[in-house]
């Protein structure tokens, strides 16, 4: 059964790591997917996936467009709704880290996580809500992380980006409930992608993974089934929530 039948989705950061398994997962429940991707370097990926996603049987098109930039997401998602004709899910998961001790973090390195965290889940929030509004029917999914939750050492600008993420999920899902507008965070732990491959390697691995009942990372599948459920009817009597992907972790 496919469980997003003729939906369509915008995902942003979506040419690799959990936002590329979120875009697979939603297209093999039948959504059709609109994505960002941000760099020249993630272009060819970013073509790749649209093809892999078409040949799924679903309408894909990647868009080069900067989720921190208020103007690039306004025209991103009016392009969409000309070419995709609704936004029924916005997953919001394009996100970076620059860690650094606080003693040595610059200003810039904490503006540029603020801006492409957190600033970018309101700008795309805020485009995203008028046409559902309109339909009365849509799922936001935020993509927040478990450091929001327990912070880190190394880790400030992060994990407070991260934080930032619940506390306007809560605050959107009481706006536009009435609106039958659902607003949830996922919190992943520890995943395997590009962005922790230098976690995964040594006694730094084993100590990290020691510290999660499950005993091991998750995979990019791992978060996407979460997001399909938050996506689709199953979860819709859920909102404001945080779901903690982290295998224990934060226990």
């Amino acid at each position: 059964m496919k469980l997003l039948e003729g939906k369509t989705a915008i995902v942003t950061g979506a040419a690799r790591g959990i936002g590329e398994g979120i875009a697979l997962k939603f297209a093999e429940h039948g959504c059709n997917i609109a994505f960002t991707y941000v760099s020249d370097g993630s272009a060819e990926k970013a073509k790749a996936l649209e093809q892999k996603l078409a040949g799924m049987g679903v309408k894909a098109k990647a868009w080069k467009s900067n989720a921190g930039d208020y103007a690039a997401c306004e025209a991103f998602v009016n392009e969409v709704l000309k070419e995709f004709g609704a936004v029924d899910i916005c997953v919001n998961n394009a996100g970076i880290s620059k860690d650094n001790l606080l003693l040595r973090m610059t200003p810039e390195q904490w503006d540029d996580v603020m801006q492409i965290n957190l600033k970018s889940v309101f700008n795309m929030t805020k485009q995203v809500i008028r046409p559902m509004m309109k339909a009365r029917s849509g799922s936001i999914i935020n993509m927040s992380s478990v450091i929001g939750e327990m912070g880190n050492a190394g880790q400030s600008s992060y994990a407070a980006s991260k934080a930032g993420i619940i506390g306007f999920t809560k605050s959107v899902a009481k706006e536009l409930g009435s609106r039958n507008i659902r607003c949830n965070a996922v919190a992943p732990g520890f995943v395997e992608t590009d962005m922790t491959h230098y976690l995964k390697e040594g006694e730094g691995a084993e100590k990290y993974k020691a510290d999660i009942p499950l005993g091991r990372f998750a995979s990019t599948e791992d978060i996407a089934n979460v997001c399909l459920f938050l996506a689709c009817d199953m979860g819709n009597y859920i909102t404001g929530q945080v779901i903690s992907a982290c295998g224990g972790l934060n226990i």
